[in-house]
């Protein structure tokens, strides 16, 4: 586990630059905020969150496989990852920030990473709004 990398991922670097190519500008890996999310709009007070599909469980994936070996000690692993994300993302709700989280297997896919960008943009121009200062539509 050496190897692993826990910040500037192949993942992480591909929503970072589609980002940056839509105008965005953000910080990196907010040591102040709980769970040091991967990318944080400070005055938008939106942190992201770029997991990988094999660590952090995303379900349904293909890349979220049970390794074969001492197969106690990752269902232990897993499952404090995955109650350690949770944990982190109701803190931060909690501290009045929104959370957005993208998976591995959605970074490496050019559509669904168009899809999330625009999401954050959507997500960035209604910052400033308080519910029900935009017009839904008709009642």
């Amino acid at each position: 586990m050496r190897r692993v990398k826990g910040a500037d991922t192949a993942p992480e670097r591909l929503v970072r630059s589609a980002l940056h190519a839509q105008g965005h500008r953000f910080r990196l890996h907010a040591r102040d905020l709980p769970g040091r999310p991967d990318i944080v709009f400070r005055g938008d007070r939106l942190a992201i969150f770029v997991h990988g599909c094999f660590w952090h469980r995303h379900p349904g994936c293909p890349h979220c496989r049970m390794p074969k070996s001492r197969v106690d000690f990752w269902k232990e692993k897993f499952a404090a990852n995955v109650a350690r994300d949770a944990a982190v993302a109701t803190r931060l709700i909690a501290d009045g920030w929104r959370v957005a989280t993208i998976w591995e297997c959605e970074a490496r896919d050019a559509a669904r990473l168009g899809a999330f960008v625009e999401e954050v943009t959507r997500l960035r121009d209604r910052s400033g709004e308080k519910p029900g200062d935009r017009d839904e539509g008709p009642p």
